[in-house]
């Protein structure tokens, strides 16, 4: 798997995520639009996407109330309709990484001038579709509390189980890997077995990490965090491998 990069990616991430929380709302509703829109039902218990996206949202404390106004938005008419489309991004960042980058957008061609200009900057470039994509691989990721959690040999029993596909255990977190079409079914699974799930969702690993220097790796998170300042992009993956050295740098 790829080593540390869920771990210091996610809390790199929410860090800054949490200095902006009005627009990690507006990310997260977004988010559940289009999952809503895109299943067809609003009902999560018959909408996979749906119930992952709610999930994520309420992680993160998004207010009931917010995750209704986004699901009955995806089934409005009129000015209340969701014209929101997915636009997949692909580039290379500093150092030659891979950056695989998601966008739900209302105005195609204003999400692709900023994303294009921040990869400039950066000294990245944007790549054409697929030029990325087969370096990464879509799982599902489900957070459980190590707390109370058993021992890892007990643990990993209980993943499998579940319908788990491998785990990462860190220092007060357990990643559990899924099918993508399994993350919900794995994650009531889980806490059926009477652990505690902090969240779950969909995401991209890297099929073969790559080893940067600190300075490089300092160079992309910049990139992701630039790009992760437009409202339109809701996440940023990337093939590094984050060492402890790197790690010991961001905090």
């Amino acid at each position: 798997m790829s080593g540390h990069s869920k771990w210091a990616t996610t809390k790199h991430r929410k860090g800054a995520q949490d200095a902006k929380r009005s627009a990690l709302f507006s990310k997260l509703t977004r988010i559940i639009t289009v999952a809503a829109k895109t299943g067809g039902d609003p009902n999560p218990e018959n909408n996979a996407s749906l119930a992952a996206a709610i999930d994520k949202a309420k992680g993160y404390s998004l207010p009931r109330e917010k995750i209704q106004v986004a699901i009955d938005k995806a089934f409005g008419a009129g000015a209340d309709a969701a014209n929101f489309e997915e636009v997949i991004y692909e580039g290379y960042g500093p150092a030659g990484v891979a950056l695989y980058v998601e966008a739900l957008t209302d105005n195609r061609n204003r999400t692709a001038a900023d994303v294009r200009a921040a990869f400039t900057r950066a000294g990245g470039n944007l790549g054409t579709t697929g030029s990325v994509a087969f370096m990464f691989e879509r799982k599902g990721e489900i957070v459980v509390d190590k707390a109370g959690a058993p021992d890892e040999d007990e643990l990993f029993m209980l993943v499998a189980d579940a319908g788990g596909e491998d785990l990462e255990v860190s220092e007060d977190e357990v990643l559990v890997y899924t099918v993508p079409a399994d993350l919900m079914a794995v994650k009531a699974g889980l806490e059926a077995a009477g652990l505690t799930v902090r969240g779950a969702e969909l995401a991209m690993e890297p099929v073969n990490p790559a080893v940067v220097s600190v300075v490089d790796a300092k160079k992309v998170f910049r990139l992701v965090d630039k790009l992760e300042e437009s409202d339109d992009i809701q996440n940023v993956y990337h093939t590094m491998e984050l060492t402890d050295e790197i790690l010991a740098a961001l905090e």
